[in-house]
Parts: C-alpha cells; structure tokens; sequence
C-alpha cells in the first residue's frame, strides 16, 4: 500500500478503487441495538486458504473466521485485489466481530490476486468469479446456505458484479464507495485519461509499486507517448494500463461492466449503499442508487448514506474533517455495528425493527444530518447562476461574477491553455484553500456577491458552458468553492479538481467528434453531486480552466489519438457568457 502514501499517487480520493475495506459501510448512531446484542459473544476460530474452484478450473483462496460452537451460520463474504492477510486492513479485528456474533467471515483474493489461481483482469473477471464463489460458500458444511457480501471501492464493485449475476445463494450486498461510471469515473474524468490513478494503482495492485520511487511520478505522468508511460515506471509493459488507453470510448470493452437499466431490474436483493460528498467513486455510488431507485421492484429495501468523507473515509478511519473543513462528532463512528443491523434483519432473518431511514446525508456547512424518504428529495429544483464578465474575468483579480441574471450582450473571457504548464492540483491534500490556482491568468473565476439567505444545495451539479478553441480537441475543467467572508476558498466537489470533459466527447462517450477551430460548443461538465449549505455571507465561486495536473492528463490539443501522440501545441480558449450561449452553473437546491 505504499503507493497510497506518495504525493502523486495516493492520498487523494482519485484513487477511486484504492484502498479496501475496514468497517465500511454507513454510520447511523440513531440506530437500534442488533436483537442478539446482549448476547454473550461466540468463540472464534482461524481457517486460511480455503480453495474455492471457479467454472474454468482455477481456485480462489479465502480466509475465514467461524464462530463456536461448529454448526451452519450465515456468511458474510468480501472479495479484495489487495490481499487478504495485509496487516493494515485489520480484517482480524472485522472478522472477530462478526464470527463472534453468529456469522463466517470470509476474505478472498479475486484472481491473479494473493494467494489465488490466474491472471488479474480488472473488474472484468468479478461476475463469473463472483457468482461461483458466492455458490461455492453456500454449499459448504459450515454455511446454512445464506450469503451477504461487503467492502469499499473496488470491493463494492465485485458486489454489484455478483448481484448482476444473480447467484441464487446471495441474500444482500453492503456496497461502500464502488465504482462503476466508467470514463466518467475512472479510468477518465468526463473522457480526459485519470492518470494519478490509472497506472499507480494499477502497479499497487499487481504488486509492482515499490519500483517507483515518490518524487518519479510527476516526471512519469509527463512522459510521452502516455502509452509507454508504464515502461518508464517500472521497465515493462503493464498490459491493462495499455488496455485502458487504447480503449478511450465506451465500446464493447467496458460495456462489459457498465450496467443498464434492465441489469438493476433483475436485483431484487436488499442494499445498503455507502459514499461522501469528497469520494472519488461517488458518481459510481450513486449511479447504482440511482439505477436500483428507477428500475427495481424492491427499492423499499435500498438504503442510502452520504457522509462528509474522502474515498478513504467511507470505510477507515473518519477524522471529522477534510482538510480546512471540520464537522461534528458523530461523523466519525464506525460503520460495522450498521452493518451489523443491516446483516441480522437481512442475512441471519432475525426480523425485529430496522430504524434506518431510506436515504441519510450530512449536509457540510450546516453540519447537521438530514433524513430522507428519497435522494435527492422530491422538492428538490433546478437553479442556474450564469456566468458574466466585462471580458477578463482571468484570475481571482479579474471581473468575472455570478448571478441569477441571465446574460445580455457581453463579451467572452479568453485564455490560453499551454498542455506543457499545466494548471497545478495538488494531490497530496484534500479540499484545502483554493487561493494558488485562483491566482494564475489560464484560470477564470466567477464569484457571486454574498448571499442574504442560506443556499442549500442537495443533488446532481452541472456547468453549462460555451466555448470554442482553436485546436481541433483540448479540455475543460470546472470546480465550485464556497467562499467564507474572510476569503477562504474550499473546494465542494468528489473530486479535487471538480469535474472535466475532454471536448471529442462532448457528443457522448461512445464516439468522438473532432472541434472545428473557433466554433462555438455547448458542454456539460458534471460535477457530481453536492450537499452543501452556502451560509449567509458567504459566496459561491466557479472555477474554469483547461488542466488539472497531475491527476488529469493534459490535453495536447492535437486532435491525434491520445495514447501515442508525441506532439502538443497550445490552445486559445473562449468562453462566451451572453444571450445566445448562456454559460451557467445548474445547481440542485432546497426550496
């Protein structure tokens, strides 16, 4: 895991499917007790490399903790790429705590991962492999057949594999933080290549990390061609790194694991979903929410919590800040006697009162929790702040404003994108001050005046913006701060650098369309969801540019494919605000 502590790499919530889990899942300290708590506790006893065998041949090793005395038990099942004896993730502990409560707990290495048979392949072996071990527990002496699975990140992502797959053993899935939009997620942002992500976590996973030394990555991320961007890490080829590159549409090759709307009608399980408004694989998270909520007969068994929390705080240890921002002690509960509620009304069948709210989210800001019969809540509406200026809204400095008004006649804001000095996100740090990238002339900030009255904002945010380049492909990046009355800039989105779209995709992901120089396009930047309450005297703030180094890979405005070109030039931007071409920021609030 040592890549996750280097400043290129890692601690920032765009490692996505980074770390696994310990105690994910939701905190609720309103919850009732388990029925069983008063319960004396079991004995518990080790069993290691347990082999369980695949359709294909190949078996798959897991670790389980089983409760005395020896008898039939419901499992709980968590399927890892990280290895399931790393000492960090404390799977001990979180399997003591469930065996000892009546349940086998199982941690498995997915294949070509461990101890386990075979070659990794991303998410793209988890179904079969999913559904096979799901089946393989059910039929063991120690399992009477009920079988739920948990974990964080890629981990929540096996779940939902699995639950596609329908294995008839398989009661309930607690997914926390799991991915799954993807190039708007990862292995891209909006179609630009993630490359803070892509290859270190790629080289963490297959064990391969430790050859790169941390001040390497920021010259690793400039090499080009970026398709060989592996071989100058590590001195060989990575060939999943190379898969994802050379597959930058939504083709056949991730429609694999892209799900529909006719995969979440056939899930009729009970969920427990878990992600926080600074997580990297929140649009994942709430993708599957969202999917559950439209197509799913069973919907009134899906439950909802977004926290206050990095990708890594959804299931480790939770601070009560991020960063500049602090919040209230009872965002930093653990998550496993949740999960443990959760599993014995819905995996052990002990019924009893379940006092879990459909959706729970923590609105920042206001710092309180908020209970909700539905996400986003049905009162919810649609608010668009348009972008103005007289023309140089560069720079914290320049006049760029924000406001209900819709635009007139006004001139457009220029600036010019150069890919080889790139705007700077740092990555080692989360939702800090956002003052240093506000200070460069390639960044245009709008700012709204303070507001009179609290501005609660709960849901999905866009940036509608016009704008044309003179390069035949280049990209835009956007990013919403709260400004506090001393000039404190904070970023509110799940990402570090808000949200980007790189413009050959701004028809859709499943195509590319080249830029006709200097003609005018409409762009949706998605900036995820937000919770957040703009107190009175505070500002909203909107940040536009073209890069977001080194977590985001510069577009070199080339129009070659992005994998192998060598060449870059700079690009003249444009972003029009007025009558024809309202530029705006569409905000979801509260009444």
């Amino acid at each position: 895991m040592e890549i996750r502590q280097r400043k290129w790499g890692v601690s920032f919530c765009g490692l996505l499917i980074g770390l696994t889990l310990l105690a994910s899942g939701c905190s609720s300290p309103s919850l009732p007790s388990p029925e069983n708590s008063a319960a004396p506790l079991l004995p518990v006893y080790q069993r290691y490399n347990l082999r369980a065998p695949m359709r294909d041949g190949a078996e798959l090793s897991a670790d389980a903790w089983m409760p005395i005395p020896i008898g039939k038990y419901p499992a709980i099942l968590i399927r890892t790429c990280y290895g399931k004896r790393q000492e960090e993730m404390k799977y001990d502990q979180l399997g003591t705590y469930f065996a000892a409560r009546g349940y086998v707990f199982l941690v498995q290495d997915v294949r070509g991962c461990g101890d386990s048979d075979g070659i990794f392949n991303f998410l793209f072996q988890e179904e079969a492999d999913g559904y096979d071990t799901v089946e393989w527990v059910a039929q063991q002496s120690w399992s009477n057949g009920r079988v739920g699975m948990m974990g964080a990140s890629y981990l929540g992502s096996t779940q939902w594999l699995a639950a596609r797959a329908r294995p008839p053993h398989l009661v309930c899935i607690v997914p926390t933080a799991a991915c799954g939009r993807y190039l708007e997620e990862l292995p891209a942002v909006g179609g630009v290549f993630y490359q803070g992500w892509a290859l270190p976590w790629l080289l963490d996973v297959l064990n391969k990390a430790s050859g790169v030394a941390a001040q390497d990555w920021e010259e690793i991320f400039r090499y080009r061609p970026l398709l060989e961007a592996d071989k100058m890490a590590v001195g060989e080829q990575v060939p999943l790194y190379r898969e994802f590159l050379q597959h930058p549409i939504l083709d056949d090759y991730w429609k694999r694991i892209q799900f529909a709307a006719e995969d979440f009608s056939k899930i009729e399980i009970p969920v427990l979903n878990t992600t926080g408004w600074f997580d990297a694989d929140q649009p994942g998270a709430l993708f599957y929410w969202r999917g559950m909520e439209a197509a799913n007969p069973g919907r009134s068994d899906q439950f909802l919590t977004i926290g206050p929390w990095t990708h890594e705080q959804t299931f480790g240890a939770r601070s009560g800040k991020v960063n500049l921002l602090q919040f209230t002690s009872d965002t930093t509960e653990e998550a496993k006697e949740t999960h443990l509620v959760f599993f014995e009304r819905y995996l052990k069948g002990s019924g009893g009162d379940l006092s879990l709210p459909r959706a729970r989210v923590y609105l920042t800001g206001l710092n309180q929790w908020h209970e909700l019969a539905q996400y986003p809540p049905a009162d919810a509406q649609t608010v668009s702040f348009f972008l103005h200026s007289r023309g140089a809204a560069n720079s914290l400095q320049g006049d760029g404003t924000l406001s209900l008004e819709q635009p007139g006649a006004e001139p457009p804001d220029h600036f010019t994108f150069s890919p080889t000095m790139p705007v700077p996100i740092d990555a080692s740090g989360w939702a800090g001050n956002c003052r240093l990238v506000e200070s460069r002339q390639d960044v245009l900030v709008y700012t709204s005046s303070p507001l009179e009255q609290p501005l609660t904002v709960l849901g999905p945010v866009q940036v509608e913006l016009w704008a044309a380049s003179d390069s035949r492909d280049t990209d835009f990046v956007a990013r919403l701060v709260d400004v506090d009355p001393q000039g404190i800039a904070v970023n509110l989105g799940c990402e570090q650098f808000g949200g980007a779209i790189r413009a050959r995709f701004r028809n859709g992901l499943d195509q590319e369309a080249l830029l006709e120089p200097g003609v005018m396009e409409k762009y949706t930047i998605d900036l995820f969801d937000i919770g957040h309450v703009f107190l009175p005297g505070h500002r909203l703030r909107l940040e536009v540019t073209s890069s977001a180094f080194p977590l985001l890979q510069p577009n070199p405005n080339t129009g070659n494919p992005i994998a192998t070109d060598t060449e870059s030039r700079r690009a003249n931007q444009t972003i029009a605000h007025e009558r024809d071409f309202p530029s705006a920021l569409r905000l979801t609030v509260l009444p």
